[in-house]
């Protein structure tokens, strides 16, 4: 008795020709799945597609397909990256005034890691407006690119980012940033001449903590000191050069206290150091009057809403290679472009599964080359009496398979039933094969 042919998954014809996905669900409830599963938890998502699709999926399948949906997005945008240092095309026009500034927040990992997801934020600068007796400048046409790398790694994948933006081009560039060395760097690679500005909150938590240090945090002193300290530094014709006399004041004051004042000398030391190394960072009056941002509000915007909402929930903890398929997703969906950006989600998922079939077909030939040759005369010999005897000639092709159905033996030779197959039994299958034996010739 023949053994009964193995049975494995396979495609249909049909699924290529309408260019669907492998799975269960139609594009449009892909689609659905990663959209819901970028803007919220996954167990949310479950109850949301039952709501809107009326399709009951399981957080797991939700999970899978909106990462896997993100990691088909950073394949798309590393690609990019490699074909614009490949052919190093021309970038498109940029604004008259680019904000660029960059910054990192952390999310957690799994076996109670953290690491930081680098954020890139680029926008149009507005012109200045007064509001509340001051002048501001606001930001419009944010877009956001983020990835957990180093800040090497970064500033090479961010370029897919900054060349869509036209940062080359633009006029002129404001990079507004905390004053991090990366971040320096990231401002070399991809604008060397932009204008360097320190965030002007971050220069405040400075000189607030060398005035604590010193007044007492939260005194009435402290304030009205700190309040005039700041206006100086934001408006002041002398400053930064005015503020950073003032420390100094300040800690040689400490030191001729003697005794018990090391404290002091070392919060205001602190400040010193960070103030007086970005000092030609922090000219604010003149970019204010220039009309360049001197807040980094938008990156660190960034962090919170495009990050840390999404990726540190209650209970998250992250497998490191799924973070930035997620954060892909929160870029485009903040970024409002993910009608720009889906279509080549859905091409590389095509592209994918694609692969993934001519990877399958490639091995089913593998496994029939390794087959052995058939080089034996295979005799089948029925054990019952009643059962005719037949004889199987062998052919004489060394690499001719012997399991695949698709690839037949060179000499055919009917299939006899054992005596004791059902086939036998049946009345109808037994008049058949009775009928199909040979008629004995009539006795004379």
């Amino acid at each position: 008795m023949p053994s009964a042919p193995s049975v494995t998954r396979g495609f249909f014809p049909l699924d290529e020709e309408l260019e669907l996905w492998t799975g269960h669900f139609t594009p449009s409830v892909c689609e659905g799945m990663t959209r819901l599963g970028t803007w919220m938890p996954f167990q949310r998502a479950v109850k949301e597609m039952k709501y809107f699709w009326r399709v009951t999926v399981t957080e797991p399948t939700v999970r899978r397909t909106a990462e896997g949906a993100g990691a088909a997005y950073v394949a798309v945008q590393t690609a990019e990256v490699e074909e614009l240092e490949r052919t190093l095309p021309p970038a498109p026009e940029g604004p008259a005034m680019q904000l660029m500034s960059v910054d990192g927040a952390y999310v957690p990992l799994v076996h109670q890691e953290w690491a930081e997801v680098k954020t890139l934020a680029l926008g149009i600068v507005g012109k200045p407006v007064l509001e509340q007796g001051e002048w501001v400048v606001h930001t419009t046409e944010l877009s956001y690119f983020s990835r957990l790398a180093e800040a090497e790694a970064f500033g090479r994948l961010a370029l897919v980012e900054t060349h869509r933006r036209g940062t080359e081009t633009a006029q002129q560039v404001c990079a507004v940033t905390d004053g991090a060395e990366w971040e320096q760097g990231f401002i070399d690679l991809h604008r060397e001449d932009a204008i360097r500005i320190l965030d002007f909150s971050h220069a405040a938590e400075y000189v607030s903590a060398a005035g604590q240090a010193v007044l007492g945090e939260g005194t009435p002193l402290f304030k009205a000191w700190l309040a005039d300290t700041l206006h100086e530094l934001k408006h002041g014709q002398g400053q930064p050069a005015g503020v950073l006399t003032t420390l100094r004041d300040m800690q040689a004051e400490a030191s001729a206290r003697g005794p018990g004042g090391e404290a002091v000398v070392e919060a205001i030391q602190k400040s010193l150091t960070y103030v007086e190394k970005r000092q030609k960072h922090m000219d604010y009056a003149r970019f204010q009057a220039l009309g360049y941002p001197i807040g980094s509000g938008s990156v660190e915007s960034a962090n919170k809403l495009v990050v840390e909402a999404r990726m540190k929930g209650a209970g998250m903890h992250w497998a490191r290679p799924h973070v930035d398929p997620m954060v892909a997703l929160r870029n485009i969906a903040y970024s409002d472009r993910w009608e720009e950006a889906w279509p080549q989600i859905a091409r590389q998922l095509r592209r994918q599964a694609a692969q993934r079939r001519a990877e399958h077909r490639q091995k089913r030939r593998t496994r029939c080359d390794e087959l052995p040759a058939l080089t034996e005369v295979a005799t089948v010999a029925e054990k019952t009496d009643s059962a005719p005897t037949t004889t199987e000639t062998p052919t004489t092709s060394p690499s001719l398979p012997t399991s695949i159905a698709s690839s037949p033996p060179a000499t055919k030779t009917p299939w006899r039933p054992a005596a004791n197959h059902p086939w036998r039994l049946d009345r109808i299958g037994k008049a058949r094969y009775q009928s199909a034996k040979p008629k004995e010739p009539a006795k004379l």
